[in-house]
Parts: structure tokens; sequence; C-alpha cells
């Protein structure tokens, strides 16, 4: 049946497989996230968490969207096991250089899915992976002005405070 199934797919093994490890990455984003929202909040930086905490919802809602995909392709999904998430942090600063190495790595892992389907002329994958693509410009845009937040204010007397309190008002300018 198995192989009937295959037949009917509109995606090939190894693209269903990359698919199902980008599940597994989104699925650990947003494990990190949440560990990231509750050191900010066990550090005081209740801004900072609730950022985190919908970073985290947003990760979860790309894993599952993917998720979504490969079965309406006729795939098989894998539910991921993650493990292995950071507790604790060395800074408050600390936290957002990992957030934006981990949208980095996200952005790199989805362009490494669109260059196999580019390869295999999957057109249908890579379409829907656009979404994505502009997603992750999102994302990291959102990370490298959190970061900047710390060359601008600084993290001196209540630089840390400022910080903490501007970061969700971050937005991704709208493209003209």
């Amino acid at each position: 049946m198995k192989d009937l199934m295959r037949i009917k797919s509109l995606i090939s093994n190894e693209i269903e497989t990359l698919l199902n490890q980008q599940v597994k990455k989104e699925a650990h984003s947003s494990a990190i996230y949440l560990s990231m929202a509750s050191w900010c909040n066990r550090n005081g930086y209740d801004f900072s968490s609730e950022y985190f905490f919908k970073q985290a919802e947003e990760e979860r809602l790309h894993q599952l969207k993917i998720y979504k995909y490969i079965l309406d392709m006729g795939g098989m999904s894998v539910s991921p096991e993650i493990t292995n998430i950071k507790l604790e942090y060395n800074s408050f600063r600390e936290v957002f250089e990992e957030a934006l190495d981990q949208e980095i790595s996200v952005t790199q892992s989805i362009k490494n899915i669109y260059a196999r389907c580019l390869k295999e002329q999957d057109f249908v994958t890579m379409e829907f992976l656009n979404w994505f693509l502009k997603e992750q410009r999102e994302e990291e845009y959102k990370a490298r002005r959190a970061l900047e937040l710390f060359e601008v204010i600084g993290e001196e007397g209540t630089g840390r405070w400022q910080i903490d309190k501007h970061v969700g008002e971050i937005k991704y300018p709208p493209q003209a």
C-alpha cells in the first residue's frame, strides 16, 4: 500500500524527509523561544517574556503549516521529539543573540529545501516555501532590530529595562 501511496504522493521521498526535518526545526525553535520566555520572566523582563511567548507560538504555527502540507501532498508527517533545550542564559543580551542565530539557522534550512525543490523541479513545494522565505525575512529583521536595541540604548542604568520595554514594539516595515 505504501508504494501505491508514494506513487500518488506529490512530493519525493527526499523532499518529504527535508520537510519533516523542518517540522522538527520549527518545533525546536518553538521550544527554544519558550525557554527564552521563561528565562526572561524569571529575570524580570516581562515584555521580552511576552515577545518570546509570541515567537514560540508563531514557530509552532509554522511547524503545523509544514506538517499539514506534507499530509496534503500525500506524504507522511512525523511528530518530532524535542530534547536538549537550553534553560539558562548568561545575560539578557545573550538571549537575543541566540534568537537571531536561531532565525538565521531556520532561514538557511528553508533555503536548502528550496534549492532541492528547484533541482527536482518541485514547483508546488517551492511556491509553498515562498511564504516561509518572506516570513523569515521578517523574523530576521525583528531579531536584528531587537539586538540593535542593546547598541542604541545600552545596558547601563535603566538600559535593560528600556530594551525590555521596547522589544515588543518592533514591527516589520510594510513593503513599498
